[in-house]
């Protein structure tokens, strides 16, 4: 069993809070940009792509600032890695980041940044933000 690395990305948006939230925390918003589509029953989401599905429990949610998702089946069954959109809203020029934090093992770690890379654009592309 291998060890994975916590990791953190920030992206700068120009979004309200509450639009990109909507698309970080929803089913609707989600399918939009992460999976191809997501369902969810509760706290637990399933996200669908092509011939592949993975759930995801929703751990922790505060309207307009952190979404928190722990997938259900992780091989190594640790409590410890999850991935978490954060968005903060700078004070004085009121800019908006998103904050991803993720969990990748060591030798996958340029490979996992990537495709956040590549689902951000994604979802700047559908809020018109990028």
């Amino acid at each position: 069993m291998s060890i994975k690395k916590s990791f953190t990305i920030e992206y700068d948006f120009h979004a309200s809070p509450q639009l990109l939230f909507q698309y970080l925390s929803t089913p609707s918003g989600l399918s939009e940009w992460f999976a191809d589509n997501v369902n969810s029953r509760g706290e637990l989401f399933t996200f669908i792509w092509d011939d592949s599905e993975e759930e995801a429990l929703l751990l922790q949610k505060k309207n307009n600032e952190k979404v928190r998702f722990q997938w259900v089946d992780d091989e190594n069954d640790s409590d410890d890695y999850f991935f978490e959109f954060k968005i903060m809203v700078d004070e004085i020029t009121k800019d908006v980041s998103l904050i991803i934090t993720d969990f990748a093992e060591e030798d996958e770690l340029e490979e996992s940044k990537m495709l956040w890379d590549n689902l951000v654009l994604d979802l700047k592309q559908v809020l018109g933000a990028s």
